[in-house]
């Protein structure tokens, strides 16, 4: 996972930007030149459309399989993508697979965000001791790898979806704190915020109207970045049997049912993988280009 300490710099320079129409209008252009954003944007959109329809589009049953067409290879008449090691269509099972995978990938991130979020402001709102206490229970998390530390907690609560998404979310709350206090110390000591706290202005109402719009914005940026990381190691639990369980399909799953098939059909074991790796990399380059459009030095 990419350290938070890192993106600070950029993220404190877009908050030095006000939330105006002409600043919006200038990210706008700026995404319009991205053909990278734009194109894997594109292809998110695509994948997110196939799987949500995957009722629709899929050719077969997601569970329905016959072991006289095992591992069928891609382009196998009437199976586009071959059949897997109990010869389940691999086109639909990546399709209803991804509805699964996208949920491991998206709802922890939005889980970590609200939380961490909501901590981060606050702690860098407030300052003084609520900052350092909120600060110091983060550095403890930063001790452990955020591998390890999703793979104890799986491990110790038990396989499942659920315990899967709550361990993803204590790995991603800690980083999301550091760049949500980051932003939001930088916000605090800007003119227009020291202006309305001189016209005495609350400080929930400072917040609300003057932080707020600042700081979402950098912090959804950073948030994007972790969808990928997020979707990675949630494969990573289904693969070592500490996420979902099998028949579901899921594209980490499925990577751990057909790793002995590798040196049968190659081409369909490594879908999953190919799946997963193609979402990440989509996720990582939406979210370098947003960072990019949004700052203010570009």
């Amino acid at each position: 996972m990419s350290q938070p300490a890192s993106a600070a710099p950029a993220i404190r320079q877009m908050t030095e930007a006000r939330a105006t129409p002409g600043y919006w209008a200038g990210v706008r252009k700026r995404l319009r030149r991205d053909k990278t954003t734009l194109i894997c944007g594109a292809v998110l959109i695509a994948m997110l459309l196939g799987i949500v329809f995957a009722g629709i589009v899929a050719p077969h049953d997601p569970y329905h399989g016959m072991i006289l067409r095992r591992l069928k290879p891609i382009g196998t008449p009437g199976y586009p993508l071959g059949t897997d090691e109990l010869g389940r269509d691999m086109l639909t099972r990546l399709l209803f697979g991804g509805r699964l995978s996208w949920f491991l990938g998206i709802t922890p991130v939005v889980l970590a965000t609200t939380i961490g979020a909501t901590l981060g402001i606050a702690a860098g709102f407030v300052g003084g001791g609520l900052n350092m206490a909120i600060m110091r229970m983060t550095d403890v998390f930063y001790a452990f790898p955020s591998v390890l530390l999703a793979v104890a907690i799986s491990g110790a609560l038990g396989a499942g979806v659920f315990n899967a998404i709550l361990s993803l979310t204590v790995v991603f709350i800690p980083p999301l704190i550091r760049v949500s206090e980051s932003v939001a110390t930088g916000v605090r000591n800007l003119d227009f915020v020291e202006a309305a706290r001189a016209s005495g202005a609350s400080n929930w109402t400072i917040v609300r109207v003057q932080v707020l719009p600042n700081v979402l914005g950098p912090i959804f940026v950073y948030s994007t970045s972790l969808v990928g990381v997020s979707m990675i190691l949630a494969a990573g639990l289904s693969f070592l049997g500490l996420g979902t369980a099998p028949p579901l399909a899921e594209w980490g799953l499925m990577l751990n049912t057909l790793r002995p098939a590798i040196y049968l059909q190659p081409m369909v074991t490594v879908l999953p993988g190919f799946c997963i790796f193609l979402t990440s990399f989509c996720f990582n380059m939406v979210s370098d280009g947003l960072r990019a459009a949004m700052d203010v030095r570009g």
